[in-house]
Order: structure tokens, then sequence, then C-alpha cells
């Protein structure tokens, strides 16, 4: 899998990916930092087309209009005050924690906390696998339950490349 920056090209897919409409995803994109996964083989595409996928609103072929990449997963984020901030994401387990690498390394070279909003009822143990920690309730979303999970700027793994 490569990951990117994402382009107006992909907000087809991150849009079919999170059931809004296209023009929200592409002022996500504008407003925000967003990388998508793209798979580089069939077996990374057919792998991550399953139900965890499909789970989280997209259906199971994603293909951008950058120039045909299968988009498998993206995270958007952002930084205020002293938090980088996950606003949304989507992708199997193996492919968030790719994508959550880019704003833990930021919030890791930046002495920053990282913060995470999921829905209450979308189990993602690899959240607490990457060590953020459930700190409470978060906004609702599209009228569901969220709950926030951080990583205290002093928590965050300095081991991390942060070239």
């Amino acid at each position: 899998m490569r990951i990117r920056d994402a382009l107006e090209a992909d907000s087809g897919a991150i849009a079919a990916a999170t059931d809004r409409p296209r023009s929200v995803v592409i002022d996500t994109i504008h407003e925000r930092s967003v990388r998508v996964a793209v798979a580089e083989t069939d077996e990374e595409w057919s792998g991550s087309n399953g139900d965890r996928w499909e789970e989280h609103g997209g259906p199971k072929e994603i293909e951008s209009d950058a120039g045909g990449d299968r988009v498998i997963g993206f995270v958007a984020f952002d930084a205020r005050g002293d938090t980088v901030h996950v606003s949304d994401f989507a992708g199997e387990d193996a492919v968030v924690r790719r994508l959550l690498d880019t704003p833990l390394r930021f919030a890791a070279r930046e002495r920053m906390s990282l913060e995470v909003v999921v829905p209450t009822d979308d189990d993602r143990p690899v959240l607490s696998e990457m060590g953020f920690e459930a700190i409470g309730s978060g906004p609702r979303f599209r009228g569901r339950e969220t709950t926030r999970y951080r990583i205290d700027a002093d928590d965050v793994d300095m081991d991390i490349d942060t070239r």
C-alpha cells in the first residue's frame, strides 16, 4: 500500500466510503490535511475491501479518479492549539494504523497531543494498540454519540521517525 496526499480526484472515493456529499469531501481536502491509502497490488485491494471497509460506509470497489488508484482508506486531520485532531478516517485496522502514522509523526515532531473522535458503537482496537486512551464523550456526529481518544504530548513516542 502507498500513502499519499489526497487530491480532489479522490473525493468520489472518499465520499462513497463516508456517505458524504462529494462537495463536503472536497472542502475537507482543501481545509485539512488528508491522506489516502491506495492499493498497489490486487491482494491489498481484495483484502481491504472486505467487511471492515463496508462497515464504514464504503462499497467493495472504490476507485479514485486520480489515475485509477484504488483507495482503501483515508485520514483527515488538522492542528489547533496544542493538539492534532483527527476528524475522520476509514479503512481496515492495518490501513488505519498506517494512515494514523502521519498525524502521529506530526504530533511527535511538534510535541503536541493527538486526538481522534470515533462513533461510540465503532469498536477500533487499533487505537488502544497504538496507545490512545478513551477520555470521554465527543461531539455528536450525524446523530451518533462519539468517544474521544487521546495520546498526550508527553506520551507520544518520540522514537517515531520524524524526518
